[in-house]
């Protein structure tokens, strides 16, 4: 496919998403055969790019992260490793523990560490994988073993709306073609919720020409009236999270 085809496509699939948010934007599933067929026929090249520096002086949601005071790295070894660790760390510094549902939580690391830090975790994946053997301590710099015998409460079924009133808050980590979807649960249901996207897979929108997936999520939050409070996180690859939080009526 030609990039002009590319680009045509891509503009006309997002136009006439964006027709419907005029008059209420989609659910994740409320979409058209014809829109499904022109998604799949677009290459989105740009869907794993990292954001740059450029990219966040020009969004006002995203600039902070430029200069807010835990921003900058820390010298960790090979980082990408330690991105639940990373992310546990971050919410057990700013949030209070409570019912909480790790979406594309794979095998679970992520909900084991927030259960021994007094959350009620849940993983929601429709591949069940056990737990890790083993897991690198950040606190100790140490590897530490994980007894077989411990477990975490598991759905191995992709997520549905219907699963969000059972949870406070729901976390997705590189989790693919549920990024929408749990933009829309925040707003439907009035939860929080932790997103760290990746690629745009199985999502039922693209972004338009010349703007990054995370801006295309944050627009869409706004759009569904919730707060985003973006931070990073100390890892290799894309480390930035939104925070969502339905603003007060």
């Amino acid at each position: 496919m030609s990039k002009r085809k590319d680009k045509r496509q891509a503009t006309k699939l997002f136009s006439s998403i964006t027709q419907r948010l005029a008059s209420g934007p989609p659910m994740v599933d409320d979409i058209s055969e014809q829109e499904d067929e022109d998604q799949a026929h677009v290459v989105p090249s740009h869907s794993a790019a990292l954001i740059t520096d450029d990219m966040l002086v020009s969004s006002t949601a995203l600039a902070q992260l430029l200069t807010a005071p835990d921003s900058q790295p820390r010298d960790l070894p090979k980082m990408k490793k330690f991105r639940f660790q990373l992310l546990h760390e971050w919410m057990s510094t700013h949030l209070l523990p409570c019912r909480v549902a790790d979406v594309g939580g794979g095998k679970g690391l992520l909900a084991w560490l927030l259960q021994e830090s007094g959350w009620s975790a849940t993983v929601i994946d429709p591949t069940h994988q056990s737990l890790p053997d083993k897991y690198k301590d950040l606190r100790t710099n140490k590897q530490t073993r994980i007894p077989n015998t411990e477990r975490v409460p598991y759905l191995d079924q992709p997520f549905q709306l219907t699963m969000t009133p059972n949870f406070d808050l729901l976390v997705a980590m590189h989790a693919h073609g549920c990024n929408i979807q749990l933009i829309d649960a925040a707003a439907t249901y009035r939860h929080r919720v932790i997103l760290l996207p990746c690629c745009i897979i199985q999502e039922p929108l693209l972004p338009p020409p010349d703007v990054h997936w995370i801006q295309c999520l944050v627009d869409y939050a706004l759009h569904k009236e919730l707060s985003v409070e973006p931070f990073r996180l100390n890892f290799k690859g894309q480390n930035i999270g939104l925070y969502l939080q339905p603003t007060l009526a």
